[in-house]
C-alpha cells in the first residue's frame, strides 16, 4: 500500500460548524484545537482564480446570491463571506486556494482540496486545481490530497499534475466504483462513512489504497471505523475529537 504521509483526523472545510466554512478564520480555529488537517472546497471564479468555497450559489455562505463561479475574482473578493454565520466573523473574505496553500505552508498543515466544481465545468476545474496545487506545493514535503466526487475532475487532475495524490469522494458504492479508482491511480476512498463495512474496507486496502471518512461528527461512528481499521476521518467536530489520540 502507499506511503500515507497524513494524520487520522481531518477538519472539516476547517472548523466544521464552529466557524464559517472555508474560511482563513475556520482553519485558524481548527488548527487552536490540535488539527493538522484541513478539508476544503475548491473552485473556478469566471476569469480562472481558484477560490474556496461548498456550494454552487453564494446564498448560504455570502451576502450575496447567484452562481460563484459566473462573477470575477474581483466581485467574489468583496463578498462578506462570514456575516452569515455570527457577527463575530462578519467580513470575513472569501479565500483563495493561494491564501489557503500559502497559510498551510507556513505553519506546516497539510491539505485535503476537494475539487468542487461548478456544474459544466468538472474537468476544467481539475485541471486548474491540480496545476496551481503542483506550483504552490512543489518543495512542499507533503503534498495535497485532492479529491472529488466528479470523475471528469479526477480525470483533469491527473493530466495536470499526475504526481499529486488523488481520492475519489463516494456517497453510494456505485457499480465499478472500485476499477474506476483503479483508473484514476487514486491513493484512497472517501467514503460516507455508513459505507464502510470489513469488507468494503478489504476492497480499498487490497487495491493499494486508504479508507477515509466523511463527516464523522459521533463517537459512537468514530469508534466503529477505528475498529474497522480505516485510514482516516473527517469531521466537524473539532470540538469533540482530539486530534492527538
Amino acid at each position: 500500500m502507499n506511503t500515507w504521509p497524513y494524520p487520522f483526523w481531518i477538519a472539516h472545510r476547517g472548523a466544521g460548524k464552529l466557524a464559517p466554512e472555508n474560511t482563513l478564520a475556520a482553519f485558524r480555529l481548527g488548527a487552536q484545537h490540535g488539527y493538522r488537517m484541513f478539508e476544503c472546497d475548491a473552485k473556478l471564479s469566471r476569469d480562472g482564480v481558484v477560490f474556496l468555497m461548498h456550494d454552487a450559489t453564494l446564498e448560504r455562505t455570502t451576502n450575496a446570491g447567484g452562481i460563484g463561479g459566473e462573477r470575477p475574482w474581483s466581485e467574489l473578493a468583496q463578498l462578506d463571506a462570514g456575516g452569515w454565520h455570527s457577527r463575530t466573523y462578519a467580513g470575513e473574505p472569501l479565500p483563495t486556494m493561494e491564501n489557503f496553500a500559502r497559510w498551510c505552508l507556513a505553519s506546516g498543515h497539510f491539505a485535503d482540496i476537494e475539487i468542487k466544481p461548478t456544474p459544466g465545468t468538472e474537468r476544467e476545474t481539475g485541471e486548474a486545481v491540480a496545476h496551481l496545487a503542483a506550483a504552490l506545493w512543489r518543495d512542499a514535503a507533503v503534498p495535497p490530497l485532492l479529491t472529488s466526487f466528479q470523475v471528469a475532475s479526477l480525470e483533469g487532475a491527473a493530466a495536470a499534475a499526475p504526481e499529486l495524490p488523488r481520492g475519489l469522494l463516494l456517497d453510494t458504492l456505485w457499480s465499478g466504483w472500485l476499477d474506476k479508482a483503479r483508473a484514476l491511480g487514486c491513493v484512497a476512498i472517501v467514503c460516507n462513512h455508513a459505507l464502510w463495512d470489513a469488507q468494503v474496507v478489504a476492497q480499498a486496502h487490497g487495491a493499494g489504497m486508504r479508507s477515509l471518512s466523511y463527516t464523522v461528527n459521533d463517537d459512537w461512528a468514530a469508534q466503529r471505523l477505528i475498529d474497522l481499521g480505516t485510514d482516516g476521518i473527517i469531521t466537524d467536530r473539532v470540538d469533540l475529537f482530539n486530534p492527538a489520540r
